[in-house]
């Protein structure tokens, strides 16, 4: 058998590597336009920062070691320019000598990826703009940053933008980013960003939103002249650009595969594309969504690896199969971390899938123990049975824990109920008797039981019916230190003494800091005949959405 493989980096050479330790008769040819065939793209911002301060640690896999380990025939600057489906015949230029030639294979697997957008605005060709795709583009930015420049401008606030926002204001450059958008980080609800929008505030960074580059040109006293689309001036070193990347199906659409809306290549659950004897993996596909079930475009090293090794799988015979993309991705902005899984409110709203959220507010460890640190936890879930949605986490340390354990929790249709007897690892400086996890599955589960009746910010500030009345039952200090508008005071500890103080005849919602003496408040209430409702996660996740 023969296979050919058009494309390294994760899901090319993962699948190269597979097919060989499946086969040894098989003659596998690796085909790479570029230099290198496996190298660590979500290692570059960081090595623009100098935290990987060796160029070499990016370069995961050198030609010579897949011949000489793998034998596999790898050809680098070879671009692969046509399919041939019905003769099972490729056309590859070799861009070293600039001639073409074919070759036949018995299976193909596509692995092209994803380029970066280059937006359509006056002077995007001008010196000193970039995008950050290879080790080539890699070395001209930390070039530019080695020679001392003073200024940058990052234009799109995803992962790679805050990334290198992080990166290049750890080198000293003064930094700004703009977002089209609204909000930064898109993949997270609205609320959830505030933590992120202190840390670009705490470390210098300027942030425009709703706006992007109209036009750039390269000025007479060094550097770029960039003008927003508000008319805005702004002088720059360095202008990247981080708004997105676009599938590189080009070559599979002039064969013939079928595209999807999103310009992905549509694949089946074996990472077939319409013609059976052609497989895609990586950027490059349109695959199930792992919540709504829908077709979905989420460029993410770990899925491409996973789909480099079923398609090798398959073609060897082995019916594993693609349980879909749910979308599990973190980064680091500074001092704060933040992390997702599975569906945002903005998806399952777009879907038509009904949901209930809760927040809590836990410590990442025993808080006798020195050194904890809050984090922020959104849970979404089924209203009828508590099957697990999605969750986003902000935070410092163990965020990335707690949203791992609620990805394998989702891929194992876990509910929330099951989050309540989770057992975890505990030790004061790891952890909690009652984890973050049981937290918000108690939460959860309380509110699916009905006993734990909740409200949520938006719904409060914006009561379309009676105005409830809105109670803080906290410390005299903590409400003297911020309070919700119009919220009168009452601490939980006296409340059983002042209930003739309250109406009956008026909703009411109760709130702490974080949500657990609301709870309690919301239970005596309750059951001496108040209409009461808890704050979800109290006046933090207030203050998520009015920061101060």
């Amino acid at each position: 058998m023969k296979i050919i493989i058009v494309g390294g980096v994760a899901g090319g050479a993962s699948a190269a590597a597979r097919a060989r330790r499946l086969s040894e008769n098989a003659e596998i040819l690796l085909i790479e336009r570029g230099n290198y065939v496996s190298f660590a793209n979500c290692g570059l911002p960081y090595y623009v920062g100098n935290e990987i301060q060796q160029r070499e640690k990016l370069i995961v896999t050198q030609p010579q070691r897949l011949r000489d380990r793998f034998r596999i025939d790898v050809r680098t600057r070879s671009n692969v320019i046509q399919i041939k489906p019905n003769e099972k015949r490729i056309v590859v230029k070799d861009l070293a000598s600039g001639n073409d030639y074919e070759e036949s294979y018995d299976k193909l697997i596509l692995s092209p990826g994803a380029s970066p957008i280059l937006p359509a605005f006056e002077g995007n060709d001008a010196s000193g703009i970039f995008t950050l795709r290879t080790l080539e583009d890699v070395d001209k930015i930390r070039s530019l940053v080695d020679g001392g420049i003073s200024s940058a401008m990052v234009v799109g606030a995803g992962f790679i933008g805050l990334e290198m926002v992080e990166n290049l204001v750890r080198r000293g450059v003064t930094t700004t980013l703009v977002q089209l958008g609204d909000q930064i980080l898109a993949a997270l609800d609205p609320e959830m960003t505030t933590p992120l929008l202190y840390a670009l505030k705490r470390h210098g960074v300027q942030l425009v939103l709703k706006q992007t580059v109209a036009s750039a040109r390269n000025s007479s006293s060094g550097g770029l002249e960039v003008r927003l689309t508000d008319d805005t001036l702004f002088q720059s070193d360095l202008l990247l650009l981080g708004v997105g990347v676009k599938p590189e199906s080009k070559l599979a659409r002039d064969a013939g595969l079928e595209i999807g809306s999103r310009g992905g290549i549509v694949t089946n659950a074996f990472m077939q594309t319409s013609n059976a004897d052609i497989y895609a993996v990586g950027d490059v596909t349109e695959v199930e969504d792992f919540v709504s079930k829908g077709r979905t475009q989420i460029p993410l090293a770990g899925p491409a690896n996973r789909q480099g090794r079923l398609a090798a799988d398959h073609v060897f015979g082995s019916q594993a199969s693609y349980r879909g993309t749910q979308g599990t991705a973190i980064v680091r902005l500074f001092d704060c971390v933040a992390a997702t899984t599975g569906a945002n409110e903005r998806s399952l709203q777009k879907s038509g899938t009904p949901y209930e959220k809760v927040y809590v507010h836990p410590a990442n460890h025993a808080t006798y123990y020195p050194g904890a640190q809050p984090m922020a936890i959104k849970l979404l879930f089924s209203p009828t049975d508590g099957l697990i949605l999605g969750a986003q986490m902000v935070g410092g340390e163990g965020v990335d824990k707690r949203i791992d354990v609620i990805a394998v929790a989702m891929q194992a249709r876990m509910k929330v109920f099951n989050l309540e007897e989770v057992e975890l690892a505990y030790s004061p400086q790891f952890g909690s008797a009652k984890d973050p996890i049981n937290m918000v599955g108690f939460v959860a589960a309380n509110v699916l039981r009905r006993s734990h009746p909740v409200i949520h910010v938006p719904e409060m500030m914006h009561a379309s019916e009676q105005r409830p009345m809105i109670l803080d039952v906290r410390t005299e200090e903590e409400f003297q230190a911020g309070h919700i508008p119009n919220a009168i005071h009452i601490p939980v500890d006296v409340l059983r003494d002042r209930l003739h103080e309250l109406p009956k005849g008026q909703p009411i919602v109760t709130y702490c800091q974080v949500g657990q003496r609301g709870y309690i408040a919301a239970r005596i209430l309750v059951q001496n005949g108040f209409q009461v409702r808890n704050l979800s996660g109290g006046y933090k996740t207030f203050r998520l959405f009015y920061p101060e």
